[in-house]
């Protein structure tokens, strides 16, 4: 079921579509959306990992709406769990057009993140 309105918090990045993002046919690109995802999960992962971490797995990615060029897109990240070095993060992608108020989620997914010590290899999560 789609949401209607964005969660009720400030999102981890809001950023501008611009034209240099689109494919060939003049459209937001899918792995510009990914990446700015991708930024977002990595964000909180590094927050509530306390240091390094990576990607290494995205799961359920679904494309709901198009992004426009000039949209204002913000991204919203929640832990839904944690494992020993592994944390799953839920991200969701929301647009609103830059001359008007209505917002619509654009794109959901599911990264899995591990945390790494300094050379690389899995480490405990800390936690809080």
């Amino acid at each position: 079921m789609m949401q209607d309105l964005p969660p009720d918090r400030e999102p981890v990045i809001r950023t501008i579509a611009m034209p240099a993002d689109t494919n060939p046919a003049g459209d937001i690109f899918g792995g510009w959306l990914m990446a700015q995802m991708d930024l977002a999960a990595g964000n909180l992962a590094a927050r509530t990992s306390r240091g390094r971490s990576a990607t290494v797995a995205v799961e359920a990615i679904k494309f709901l709406n198009p992004v426009f060029v000039g949209d204002e897109v913000s991204l919203y990240a929640d832990l839904e769990r944690m494992g020993r070095t592994s944390m799953a993060i839920h991200v969701e992608a929301w647009r609103r057009s830059r001359d008007g108020d209505h917002r619509e989620k654009v794109t959901d997914a599911r990264f899995t993140f591990v945390a790494l010590d300094n050379a690389g290899r899995p480490r405990p999560v800390h936690r809080a």
